[in-house]
């Protein structure tokens, strides 16, 4: 019998697949594009925008739900910024969808709107798990796009060309391209004791711990940003590391690269300026972490669809 370097014993399928904001399923043609394309879409009737203003989605909330995929007259009092606004797709039924920045700030949205955080829409289920996904990538090419309206190079003012998808400067010529930074977070495993390391940072809510995390730096493989940033954070030394699952991440565009790590040293001295406290959980207590999600009377987890959640999930769940 062959084997497929590509078969697993998962008990789901890709476990990227598991994580929130992963499901976009716009067409985003954004190799093929004309420059009359954005503007068309701005004229499509049919066309539905994400509205963001500082950062948050505006939703319509005049009914029993909330409605973040908006139409142009929704947002035509809120001073959208086509100028820098950015066409993200094509649904299946061919309709384009747009995200644009709004000019009016977030607080002074009018009732029934109402303008959310990004983390708040994820974890309250605000969008469905596609609009979710297009989100996602609607409010980090405005985050990009706002951080660029000038050029690095001159400082000269950048135009939006390819629908938004590029920003060019008039007067040198440079050119920028979209973003993402990536983040390795990683489980650390003690195979022997069977148990994962696990952090808390200070900002987290009451009670939740997570998996560690870092970005990955300019130079540096995946592999080795893992091994530094888990010695940098808990004084735990790492060993071999395995890839399980991606998570684009946009707040405002990173790419959470999933992992399991090897420990091949147990004793935790962490740097009490990035974390609040870590220390090693056995599968007993990550089950228990897990069933008190977010909760405040004793250690809890991340939300499901948060990838440190998936890999304490999967950690508990595969076989070896």
């Amino acid at each position: 019998m062959s084997v497929s370097l590509f078969d697993h014993n998962a008990p789901h399928g890709e476990a990227s697949r598991l994580v929130a904001f992963s499901t976009n399923r716009l067409d985003r043609r954004s190799e093929h594009r004309d420059e009359s394309e954005l503007g068309n879409a701005l004229n499509d009737p049919r066309t539905r925008y994400f509205g963001i203003a500082q950062g948050r989605l505006a939703f319509r909330i005049d009914g029993e739900t909330p409605q973040g995929l908006l139409r142009a007259e929704d947002l035509a009092g809120f001073e959208p910024q086509t100028d820098n606004a950015i066409l993200i797709g094509w649904d299946l039924k061919e309709a384009p969808h747009i995200a644009v920045p709004l000019a009016m700030a977030a607080d002074d949205l009018p009732e029934p709107f109402k303008a959310i955080d990004t983390r708040s829409v994820y974890r309250q289920g605000l969008l469905d798990e596609e609009t979710l996904g297009a989100y996602a990538l609607g409010t980090s090419l405005v985050a990009w796009a706002l951080a660029n309206r000038f050029c690095g190079a001159c400082g000269n003012p950048m135009t939006p060309e390819s629908g938004g998808y590029r920003r060019k400067c008039q007067s040198c010529s440079h050119t920028v391209f979209p973003r993402t930074d990536p983040v390795a977070i990683m489980l650390a495993i003690d195979e022997a004791r069977d148990r994962c390391l696990l952090g808390r940072s200070p900002h987290f809510p009451p009670g939740m711990y997570s998996c560690l995390a870092g970005f990955i730096e300019p130079g540096e493989t995946m592999e080795d940003a893992v091994r530094r940033e888990t010695l940098e954070e808990s004084g735990i030394s790492i060993g071999r590391v395995r890839y399980h699952a991606t998570q684009p991440w946009p707040m405002p565009h990173s790419l959470m690269i999933g992992v399991y790590a090897e420990a091949t040293s147990f004793d935790i001295d962490p740097d009490t300026t990035e974390l609040e406290d870590c220390r090693w959980f056995d599968r007993n207590e990550t089950e228990a972490m897990l069933a008190n999600v977010l909760g405040e009377d004793k250690a809890s987890a991340p939300p499901p669809g948060a990838i440190a959640h998936r890999l304490m999930r999967d950690w508990l769940d595969w076989k070896r």
